[in-house]
């Protein structure tokens, strides 16, 4: 089977690399618009079981990124200098760069060798292959070119984010939630180096209006940033990688599979940088695209498969971000609570987690909650 794999993100990474691996005779072209050095963003961040949905299919690929990973068991908040620690909610983290790298060398290492610096302007680029794997993101050239065929649809949420690095390495991954006099601020931070962290700063419409950020350059809104969050920063400054303001896009294909092409990862779906799953989804599609094509030799009944299969999965997570930026949405008003009723509204913000699963897994936090409780 010939296949052309647009993209070279994790999702598309993965899938020529699994494919290639099960299939040695396979003919797998990837294709990628940027330098193999090249990514947007800074740091992703996985939930506390990272990767092991990886490990009984692909031991291998986990031994290789696990220890590249920052770990830690806790959120720290920070409102109105005070901060709260919910214990028991662990993640873990790597350098975007990193991941893709590391993915790199796997593609190559069973014999797939990536073409970067190569921009696909129209499917019709790729006749005579006989499966196409879109994992070319949130602007996919595919899903753009046939976006009735799909089902596309494509909004944006109103809060605007930048996403910043710094030099500042915290402890845990944090927010920290600042109000001044022109309007209300976030930031999600967290470590994925040593010494470095990601620090993506977030606002609601009216803030981002009264601050005239759309005015700005990058380098004016950089300083904002880091005049609003000086006390966060201790110091170290913000570091931009087309650090500009945007809205987050909401992707969704009611059809994920037209002719001989297939959608994976952002291409097909967004998930809120809140959740921290994009990249987890985006390889898991690849792996879902994979045992697919292996169950059933007719590619349309493989396609129809990896679909039916992985879409009521794919949707629940969709939905529970949908329900947590729905809070971010509205995060100036969540900040008139108190410290710990500001904690519990956060985290039982997508609503799956309720009290009783609250209470196993963050025993400090719910007892510090209910002791406040009870003197109120």
């Amino acid at each position: 089977m010939r296949i052309a794999v647009i993209g070279g993100g994790p999702g598309g990474l993965y899938f020529a690399y699994l494919w290639k691996k099960r299939h040695p005779d396979a003919e797998i072209d990837l294709f990628e618009q940027n330098a193999a050095g090249a990514t947007w963003g800074f740091g992703v961040v996985f939930s506390e079981q990272a990767l092991e949905f990886l490990r009984a299919d692909d031991p291998d690929t986990v031994e290789a990124i696990a220890p590249q990973m920052e770990s830690w068991k806790n959120i720290t908040l920070n409102l109105r200098g005070e901060s709260v620690v919910i214990d028991g909610v662990g993640f873990s983290s790597i350098g975007r760069l990193k991941l893709l790298t590391i993915l790199q060398q796997r593609v190559r290492s069973v014999g797939v060798m990536p073409r970067f610096d190569t921009v696909i302007q129209s499917v019709d680029q790729l006749k005579g292959y006989d499966l196409i794997v879109a994992a070319d993101g949130l602007n996919s050239l595919v899903r753009r070119s046939f976006e009735t065929a799909f089902g596309a649809s494509v909004t944006h949420s109103t809060n605007k984010f930048a996403w910043y690095g710094t030099t500042k390495p915290y402890a845990t991954l944090s927010q920290t939630f600042v109000a001044t006099e022109r309007g209300n601020f976030n930031a999600h931070h967290y470590r994925y180096a040593k010494d470095m962290s990601t620090f993506l700063v977030e606002c609601d419409a009216a803030t981002w209006a009264s601050y005239g950020f759309a005015d700005k350059s990058i380098e004016e809104s950089q300083a904002i940033c880091e005049d609003v969050f000086a006390a966060t920063l201790d110091g170290h400054k913000l570091i931009s990688n087309k650090s500009v303001w945007r809205n987050f896009p909401w992707i969704w294909n009611e059809r994920w599979s037209h002719r001989n092409m297939v959608l994976i990862g952002d291409a097909l779906h967004s998930a809120h940088f809140s959740i921290g799953s994009g990249t987890r989804l985006a390889i898991e599609d690849a792996i879902a695209l994979t045992k697919a094509l292996e169950t059933d030799a007719d590619i349309a009944s493989a396609l129809a498969r990896y679909e039916s299969e992985r879409k009521p999965i794919v949707k629940k997570l969709v939905t529970a971000a949908r329900t947590s930026a729905d809070w971010y949405e509205h995060f100036p008003a969540h900040m008139a609570l108190g410290p710990l009723d500001f904690a519990y509204s956060y985290i039982t913000r997508s609503g799956r987690i309720d009290d009783a699963r609250l209470r196993a897994m963050s025993p400090a936090f719910m007892n510090s909650y209910a002791a406040a409780k009870g003197r109120s």
